[in-house]
């Protein structure tokens, strides 16, 4: 009997994430309420701990964040990041994933990626390169940036778990910034040989002969010797009429009249106006970034208290975080003279309250099953995991993957491998697994580098778990978590 109760009380749990799923945005969080509802009246549970900390570190950070982006500092790091894209095309599917993995961890969010990806398929296309080698490569490694950042919402849950086992976060960005960037680069390796080249591939060419898309002047010369005639000139590669090619941006313009090498000596720049004092805050934000790594790295810096024995305790890094983040946010408004209103009015302080309200919901519901079912259901799962520690790496991603929150399913899942006793690197190690949120093509940056490649190269299959993400993901993946298992061996607690 105990064993069916606690079935219909897992039954209660799934099916409260994927409603909140299918729901989307706040839905996820308030379905996870909803579902701690019935487990404490219905099932008579005690309810789990509130996720209080980590909570209000997201607030933090997203406030912060969002003071930068009115004050225009998401501007600068955007403009900075596709100058450096642009100028290295030749090595546009190494460069442009380290780029967004690298801007990622200092935003704290994989939605400055969202503004890079007309720049690297413009950057891609007109040097003849096929676009979903850079793209696909570039949206899977910028969700790694999330686990080896010190302000994103996945790092603020998974510090607070982690306190207590010694693990901190200088110990895990030890583990999972090298990690990444050794799963960047063998992702980045493979990629470059997936799929073939725009000339041969059918899509590409049905796309040129309807007329959807031109040749760009790099490739135009390989395209009339080998299918003779004159390239097609139905519209840009953004998609502007060719018969409007005059007032079109002078990237995607490729008429007859350019020549090869035209295109190939000077390339015209992308430029991203940045707002005045847009500098300054991403400097101050960056700034605030680095001092909670300062911080972290070094204890003795930070102010100690007697604890509940009487020993000098430096205060925790959570409290540390948010102390920082909400005060990085002040000096942003009061330096770059930003109206209160407007920072409140910013996309990122939706999306990271919805964030924030996903995790509150999720972690709570989890904690509230997880500790009331030790013996019967824990106890089991860590047993396995335990005896096969991949088991987690293998949970994590496909979690990861039905909820497409990273941070819900850090709460959900460390838990229980903390339980099985596991030790902290491994689970450091397996942490990144979070990569698996592309498993379905349910992300907002999926989409958008699918609908922004116009040559066809980056596309969805009616195969949901198979796509021009898939190979990326699972190569990041196997790469990411092999990596962090050998440099957590020689990382020091």
């Amino acid at each position: 009997m105990d064993t069916f109760v606690v079935i219909l009380q897992a039954c209660v749990v799934i099916g409260a994430i994927v409603m909140g799923v299918r729901t989307g945005g706040l839905g996820l969080g308030l379905w996870g309420v909803v579902g701690t509802v019935i487990l404490v009246f219905a099932f008579r549970l005690p309810p789990g701990s509130v996720p209080v900390d980590a909570f209000f570190i997201i607030i933090a950070v997203i406030t912060a964040s969002s003071a930068m982006q009115a004050a225009g500092g998401i501007d600068f790091l955007v403009a900075i990041a596709s100058k450096i894209i642009q100028r290295n095309p030749k090595r546009l599917t190494y460069v442009a994933p380290l780029v967004a993995f690298v801007f990622t961890v200092l935003s704290g969010t994989s939605n400055i990626f969202f503004a890079l990806i007309p720049v690297i398929y413009e950057t891609a296309y007109r040097n003849g390169q096929r676009p979903e080698r850079a793209l696909a490569s570039s949206t899977v490694i910028s969700g790694l940036g999330i686990t080896a950042s010190p302000v994103s919402a996945a790092m603020a849950a998974y510090l607070v778990l982690m306190e207590g086992t010694g693990y901190g976060l200088p110990q895990i960005l030890a583990i999972t910034i090298p990690a990444a960037i050794v799963a960047c680069i063998v992702t980045s390796f493979v990629q470059q040989r997936i799929g073939k080249d725009l000339l041969d591939d059918p899509e590409y060419l049905k796309r040129v002969k309807a007329g959807t898309v031109e040749v760009p002047a790099a490739l135009r010369e390989r395209y009339e010797a080998k299918f003779g005639g004159t390239a097609s000139a139905g519209t840009t590669s953004t998609g502007a009429p060719a018969a409007d090619a005059a007032t079109a941006p002078a990237t995607a313009r490729a008429t007859a009249a350019d020549t090869p090498t035209r295109a190939a000596t000077r390339p015209t720049i992308i430029e991203h106006p940045v707002p005045k004092g847009g500098r300054t805050s991403a400097m101050i934000f960056v700034a605030g970034t680095l001092v909670i790594v300062l911080l972290g790295l070094f204890p003795g810096l930070r102010p100690a208290f007697p604890d509940e024995e009487g020993v000098m305790t430096p205060i925790g890094m959570s409290i540390v975080i948010e102390m920082i983040m909400f005060t990085v946010a002040l000096v942003v408004i009061l330096v770059g003279r930003i109206k209160p209103s407007l920072v409140v009015e910013q996309p990122l302080l939706k999306a990271g309250f919805v964030a924030a309200v996903a995790l509150f919901g999720i972690a709570w519901m989890a904690d509230t099953f997880i500790a009331a079912n030790q013996e019967t259901i824990i106890e089991p799962l860590g047993a396995m995991i335990e005896a096969n520690p991949l088991l987690l790496a293998v949970a994590l991603f496909l979690v990861a993957g039905l909820t497409t929150s990273q941070s819900a399913t850090t709460n959900t899942m460390i838990p229980i491998a903390l339980a099985a006793g596991l030790a902290p690197g491994i689970i450091t190690a397996m942490w990144p697994s979070l990569i698996g949120v592309w498993l379905f093509p349910a992300n907002g940056s999926q989409i958008a580098s699918v609908e922004t490649d116009l040559s066809g190269s980056t596309k969805l299959t009616q195969v949901p778990v198979y796509h021009s993400f898939t190979i990326p993901m699972v190569v990041s993946w196997a790469a990411v978590v092999a990596a962090g298992l050998l440099i957590q061996l020689v990382v020091p607690v």
